[in-house]
C-alpha cells in the first residue's frame, strides 16, 4: 500500500501511524493475518518510514490478509477509518521480493520560506561541487559525523512547489533533491545542515519538507514506484 502525511498529521511519528493503523484495520474489519508464538502481531511491515514533522506522497507499507480482498475496496475502508490527513492512496497485490528490496532512493521537495533562491542557488552549487560535506548528527550511538554529500544524486532549485505550503507573498527556495539509501542513513535535514556547513545557509524558519517519492533508482536518475511491478492484479490474498 502507498499512504500520505499531510496538512498537521506530517508531526504524527511513525509510532503513531502504526497505531492508528492496527485501529484502522479493526474498525474495517480487514481479515488480517497474525504471526505465529505467544505474543501474535498483526502481519504488517513498513518500509523507511519518514521523519516526524515531514510531510509525504510516497509511504509504504505490506500487509499479511486470511482471506482475498479486493484491492479499491481494501484502500477505501481504511481510507475512511483513519484521521483526514493520514490517506491511504493505492493497494496492489504484493508479488515476488519484499517490498523493501524495491526502494533504494527517495525524493524530496524542500520549501524554504524567506530564503532567496539565488542564495539557495549558490549554496546548492557549493554543496554539489564539494567532494564531501561532513555533517553531525545524535544518533542512539551517539553524536555521529557522515558525508552528507556521497548519497545525493540530485539537488536543484525547482520552480513552483508541487505541494503549495499555502504561503502567499513570501520569498522562498525550493530544492529538488533525490538522495541514495546508504548507512548512515542521509536525511533531507542532514543535506540542510551540508547547505549550513558549505555556504552558511540558515533559513530563518523551520523549513517544509515533503517526500515525494520513494522507489528503484535508474541510471537516468528517475526514480521507479515500488507498486508499478504488481499494477492490474484483481485481488489481494487471492493466489
Amino acid at each position: 500500500m502507498r499512504y500520505a502525511k499531510r496538512g498537521p498529521l506530517r508531526f504524527t511519528s511513525h509510532r503513531d501511524f502504526a497505531r492508528a493503523f492496527e485501529r484502522a484495520l479493526r474498525r474495517a474489519a480487514v481479515p488480517i493475518a497474525y504471526s505465529q508464538g505467544f505474543t501474535p502481531h498483526p502481519k504488517i511491515s513498513y518500509a523507511s518510514a519518514a521523519p516526524t514533522g515531514v510531510g509525504s506522497e510516497a509511504e509504504y507499507l505490506e500487509i499479511g490478509l486470511q482471506a482475498p480482498v479486493d484491492p479499491e475496496q481494501l484502500r477505501a475502508a481504511l481510507d475512511a477509518a483513519l484521521s483526514p490527513g493520514l490517506d491511504v492512496l493505492e493497494a496492489v497485490i504484493a508479488g515476488e521480493g519484499s517490498l523493501a528490496d524495491r526502494i533504494d532512493a527517495s525524493r524530496w521537495q524542500l520549501e524554504l520560506p524567506g530564503v532567496d533562491p539565488g542564495d539557495a542557488e549558490k549554496a546548492v552549487t557549493a554543496f554539489l561541487d564539494s567532494a564531501e560535506v561532513l555533517v553531525e548528527r545524535m544518533t542512539k550511538q551517539g553524536r555521529r559525523t557522515f558525508d552528507a554529500r556521497a548519497a545525493v544524486t540530485r539537488c536543484a532549485l525547482a520552480g513552483e512547489p508541487d505541494l503549495p505550503s499555502g504561503a502567499v507573498g513570501v520569498r522562498c527556495a525550493i530544492i529538488d533533491l533525490v538522495v541514495r539509501q546508504v548507512t548512515p542513513a542521509v536525511r533531507p535535514d542532514d543535506v540542510l545542515s551540508g547547505l549550513r556547513v558549505v555556504a552558511g545557509l540558515e533559513p530563518p524558519v523551520p523549513p517544509r519538507v515533503t517526500r515525494l517519492a520513494q522507489g528503484t533508482l535508474t541510471a537516468q536518475g528517475e526514480i521507479v514506484d515500488p507498486l508499478d511491478a504488481d499494477r492490474g492484479d484483481v485481488g489481494i490474498g487471492g493466489r
